[in-house]
């Protein structure tokens, strides 16, 4: 009797726990939101014994397992976890190995690498040592050579002497807490007991000051900003910027790709004050902003003022305090005005300190939600907002007759998007003001696809990205949603980039110069065919 009594409440448990579990996957809603694997790679070790014996471990972004094709006459494939490795022992030859990462949801992304695999020394080995262009006191290692299958790099830094491996004509990297001179030793490797390496005195370099701009603010109407100093906006006066009380902060000049930039040495307390001369009402405003770069650690802190009082009345001062928390690289304040206790209907002065030895200083101002947000539409009746559509490697006709008036959709006129095989084909428009991700960050569609359309095996999607179209290339930092769709129906379809996941560039609600938007069906990098019917496209809360 207890048995049994141990045996249904074992089932019951197991059944509570399944149904918790259920629940959460159904609230996930992951077949909507899930996409393939990106940045699929993996690391090539071996023993130099003479065995062949090689350790692989893959690594992507989003996968949960590998399928390893070693490339020889291995019958299948080993498989593999995330996180882990998997061991193979090769004779001596070239093999081409395929790394399949596989998704939660079983979509798959594959890379293919050349290994070779030899018993002898590496040979004609070149190494070439950098400090990296965008990441102070960060150096770059590359290293070739012939029958490698990786190298290792001893960066010479006072207590660490762990290497960094990378494969063979790949790149290591590492971050000195100093710059300095340093050794750095080069150890490449093949499947032979023998090594090769190389040692060379490098000089460490830091970065001492921005060399991109800061992130560029949003289109804005005057109504929401008000403008202290940004090359965006319309800035109100200012008196002055680095008044002399008899302390050691100096004001540079500092221009950056034709942006004016505040740059303080030895930047305290009483660094930047702006006196406006007469009060200036901030109560409609909802938050104050500025970026700063600086390679040191600190604060930075950022006081409002209102000396607006009567004679012999206390000041009206409010301090915020910011731990520097990332330096070498532009950080963007955002404050609201309700952490500070001054009253915002007269400030005449501002001061912004640091304790960094240099602070480079842009975009002061104070702004509050859009009044006026942007709307993004079209209906292809001729009502839509939306005048830039374009194909890219694609044809497109924003004017088309709907040649499936049914189900959810019965309108006169749709989009035709006609993917002939083009290898990156897609459509896009731009807006001529940015996108408020952190205010409005849902974009929505109807879709049709018949299945008569498509050629090839690709998966059945469509893909929604975000771009700065003003840039040399746009795509390197986009970000994008995937979303599954089905064949031979209208179906609408919602891109929300607060909710759902998203690849490429992290963070999109922290973006603001996103001012295009590109479709593409079915993926990328390929040739085959897909013609698809949309309609009624949205950008709404």
């Amino acid at each position: 009797m207890k048995l049994f009594k141990y045996f249904l409440s074992a089932i019951l448990i197991v059944t509570a726990i399944w149904s918790c579990i259920d629940e959460d996957f159904g609230s996930l809603d992951f077949l909507s939101t899930a996409a393939a694997p990106t940045n699929v790679d993996a690391l090539f070790n071996v023993t130099q014994d003479n065995t062949g014996t090689v350790t692989i471990t893959p690594n992507s972004e989003g996968a949960v397992s590998y399928d390893i094709f070693y490339g020889d006459n291995t019958s299948s494939p080993g498989n593999v976890k995330q996180g882990k490795s998997i061991v193979h022992v090769y004779n001596e030859g070239t093999y081409t190995v395929k790394i399949v990462a596989i998704g939660i949801t079983g979509l798959t992304t594959e890379k293919t690498h050349s290994l070779v695999v030899s018993f002898k020394a590496p040979e004609n080995l070149v190494v070439v040592i950098q400090n990296d262009a965008a990441v102070s006191k960060k150096v770059n290692v590359t290293a070739t050579a012939d029958f490698a299958i990786l190298f290792e790099v001893y960066f010479g830094e006072e207590g660490n002497d762990e290497p960094v491996l990378a494969n063979n004509g790949g790149t290591a990297s590492y971050t000195y807490q100093e710059a300095g001179t340093y050794t750095i030793r080069v150890v490449s490797k093949s499947a032979a007991i023998q090594t090769t390496e190389y040692t060379e005195e490098f000089v460490v370099t830091e970065i001492l000051q921005p060399i991109t701009k800061a992130p560029e603010p949003p289109a804005r109407v005057d109504t929401d900003v008000v403008s202290i100093f940004s090359n965006k906006y319309t800035n109100i006066g200012v008196s002055e910027w680095n008044p002399n009380w008899g302390q050691s902060t100096v004001l540079s000049s500092f221009v950056l790709d034709g942006d004016n930039i505040l740059k303080y040495d030895f930047l305290n307390y009483t660094g930047i004050v702006t006196n406006y001369g007469t009060p200036t009402n901030l109560s409609a405003m909802e938050y104050v902003h500025f970026d700063y770069w600086t390679n040191d650690a600190g604060q930075v802190a950022f006081k409002i003022v209102n000396t607006s009082q009567p004679n012999g009345s206390p000041l009206k001062e409010s301090e915020v305090v910011k731990l520097v928390t990332d330096y070498g690289k532009w950080v963007s304040v955002n404050i609201p005005l309700t952490d500070f206790t001054t009253d915002m209907s007269g400030i005449t002065q501002l001061i912004l300190s640091s304790t960094g030895v240099t602070v480079f200083i842009d975009n002061i101002y104070f702004y509050r939600a859009p009044s006026q947000l942007m709307m993004v539409h079209d209906d292809f009746e001729g009502t839509g907002n939306i005048t830039t559509w374009a194909g890219d490697a694609c044809g497109m006709d924003n004017a088309f007759a709907n040649p499936f008036k049914q189900g959810i959709n019965t309108s006169n006129t749709v989009l035709e998007y006609s993917d002939t095989g083009g290898q990156y084909a897609n459509i896009r428009f731009d807006v001529p003001q940015n996108f408020e991700l952190a205010t409005k960050n849902k974009f929505s569609l109807k879709i049709y696809v018949p299945s008569s359309s498509i050629t090839g095996s690709q998966t059945n999607k469509i893909s929604l990205k975000l771009q700065d179209g003003t840039a040399g290339q746009p795509w390197a930092q986009q970000t994008e949603i995937i979303k599954p769709i089905v064949l031979d129906q209208w179906q609408t379809i919602e891109f929300d980039f607060a909710n759902d996941v998203t690849a490429g560039a992290a963070n999109p609600l922290s973006r603001t110069d996103f001012n295009r938007v590109v479709l593409q069906v079915n993926g990328e990098n390929n040739f085959d065919s897909v013609k698809a019917y949309i309609d009624d496209f949205n950008y709404h809360n």
